[in-house]
């Protein structure tokens, strides 16, 4: 029975760990950019777009679709950044449990 206390205990320390890193990540941001850095996002770690700077230059009629994709890969970097930054931190909160590989927290 002592055991399954400790694990009961083992468990709420964690939750309230995993409660305290998701707060950090919701104040964290993830600077991506594309275009030679003509375009930049920030980017909450949970994923909400806080910012964008576009380079004056590139605000030209003729050129609205490559703004347009340099958009989405600044985005799509601040992203990958996000979540990378997300799963690290996650990972300090469950070092010793030996989840799988992949799995999300919180359930």
């Amino acid at each position: 029975m002592t055991n399954i206390a400790q694990l009961m205990k083992q468990a709420q320390q964690m939750q309230k760990k995993m409660k305290s890193v998701q707060d950090k990540l919701e104040e964290m941001t993830v600077e991506g950019k594309s275009g030679g850095d003509m375009v930049t996002v920030i980017m909450s770690c949970k994923g909400q777009l806080k910012s964008l700077s576009i380079d004056p230059s590139l605000v030209d009629k003729e050129e609205i679709e490559m703004l347009e994709d340099l958009i989405v890969a600044a985005v799509n970097d601040a992203k990958i950044k996000a979540d990378n930054t997300t799963e690290s931190e996650m990972a300090a909160v469950t070092g010793g449990m030996g989840l799988p590989g992949g799995m999300k927290l919180p359930f």
